[in-house]
């Protein structure tokens, strides 16, 4: 029972700590080109917590989507060894906040790889 307890903890400090921590990560004009490319429905969040293709892009928007991965890999990294869970665990948690802020008809990637509009 403590064990579960615990995980329950971690899963929730990640997902408030993910919450705050990623968009800290942005700076503005990166996070206008991010938001731009979404609402084109050009890139989409997906359930492992990274910024996915769902087409070829322009040179910037790659260059963007992929300083932003990094960025937050950075973060889950952190957040795992915080809370001695895996990035993978840690990503996934906020990816679940993630989505449930993106706008509606913003593109989601699912875990077989499919998109579909939120």
């Amino acid at each position: 029972m403590k064990s579960v307890l615990r995980n329950a903890l971690k899963i929730w400090i990640i997902v408030c700590v993910g919450s705050f921590l990623l968009p800290a990560a942005h700076s503005f004009a990166q996070n206008m080109i991010i938001e731009q490319g979404k609402a084109d429905g050009l890139i989409g969040e997906a359930v492992d917590g990274y910024i996915g293709f769902r087409m070829d892009v322009p040179d910037g928007l790659r260059r963007e989507v992929s300083k932003t991965n990094l960025e937050r890999k950075a973060a889950y990294t952190e957040l795992a060894e915080q809370n001695q869970v895996s990035i993978e665990v840690a990503a996934a948690l906020t990816a679940e906040k993630l989505i449930a802020r993106a706008s509606e008809n913003h593109w989601v990637r699912d875990a077989d790889g499919h998109w579909g509009q939120r």
